[in-house]
């Protein structure tokens, strides 16, 4: 028997050579990355109770036991989950086994004829790609498809004057108190709702942001204005666990804060679609043309990279105003 020794350069060889041809199990080759232990798996077991119509092809149950293991978020989960679904219906009669780039390619013309959007490719390239790549360890097969640009889209905001008249239109306290904290913590939404009642530190003024996005904790700012209105609402609703609660316990309903911030949007006389990420993206604008260093701006967000802040300098209105206007 012949070894081969476990280089780069043999890999290289060994995956140029069985390409198209065969598959290899490159598991052995490569440490398994560190699953985060910080965070609970996804609770993603009504995808295996669901009832499932005649002829229809859900994911194999190895799918969902490695999204449980890494540690997936739960919207990550469910993203995946519909797409490869999406895409292993389409190619019903099919071994998955022996589905190939040529047909992946093919599925990615029917998404694109269906003018689907690039985060809509980028995501199903991504779920086909854990099958393949995580769930059965075979290489990375599918590098040569080519990801659609991702267009640089410009952050929406408001102006501070429209976020307080969205939060004095609203007369119930706990709308208020989200709608609040949304933008004065630059809160993502599910950060928000699962907030916990321990999270709030009032006298350092500060929130504790725990598993964002990317599984990172942060500290993030807790306005001394809407202080009073928190230890009213917390009388008022004495929630037990979480900062804000459901009817009936538990994390509070993400459409439901989705409800909160449009209908406050309409309330306060603002035309555009607002959103609770535009109120976000107006936390972190607002910050910047007050002056607060873009590094600061950057850990209150729990952004990896600097880069990603520095889209919000695209918006700030200070960029301009030293700049003459041709007609004034």
């Amino acid at each position: 028997m012949v070894y081969v020794k476990n280089t780069k350069t043999n890999l290289d060889a060994i995956f140029s050579i069985f390409k198209g041809v065969a598959w290899v199990n490159c598991s052995y080759f490569f440490p398994n990355k560190p699953i985060q232990r910080n965070e609970a798996p996804p609770d993603i077991e009504s995808y295996r109770k669901r009832k499932l119509k005649d002829g229809y092809r859900a994911c194999p149950e190895a799918y969902f036991q490695k999204l449980e293991v890494r540690k997936y978020a739960l919207n990550t989960a469910r993203t995946y989950i519909a797409m490869f679904e999406k895409f292993i219906n389409y190619y019903n009669e099919r071994d998955l086994i022996d589905i190939g780039e040529d047909e992946i390619r093919k599925y990615l013309q029917h998404l694109i004829r269906e003018k689907r959007s690039d985060s809509y490719l980028n995501q199903t390239i991504n779920s086909i790609k854990f099958y393949y790549e995580v769930v059965l360890q075979m290489p990375s097969r599918f590098y040569d498809i080519e990801r659609p640009m991702k267009r640089e889209k410009l952050p929406e905001v408001i102006s501070k004057e429209d976020v307080k008249a969205m939060i004095a239109s609203v007369y119930n306290i706990k709308h208020r108190c989200i709608l609040a904290l949304l933008y004065s913590a630059g809160l993502r939404r599910s950060e928000l709702i699962n907030l916990k009642i321990t999270d709030i530190d009032s006298k350092r003024q500060l929130i504790s942001v725990r598993n964002g996005k990317g599984g990172k904790d942060r500290f993030t700012l807790l306005s001394a204005s809407i202080l009073s209105d928190l230890r009213n609402y917390y009388k008022m609703y004495k929630p037990k666990e979480f900062l804000f609660e459901g009817a009936t316990g538990g994390t509070y309903s993400s459409t439901s804060i989705v409800r909160i911030v449009d209908r406050a949007a309409k309330k306060a006389g603002i035309r555009r679609k607002v959103t609770p990420h535009m109120l976000r993206h107006s936390f972190a604008t607002h910050l910047l043309e007050a002056g607060t260093d873009l590094r600061h701006i950057q850990v209150l967000l729990g952004h990896n990279s600097s880069k990603t802040t520095e889209i919000y300098t695209h918006v700030a209105i200070n960029s301009f105003k030293n700049i003459k206007n041709l007609l004034d």
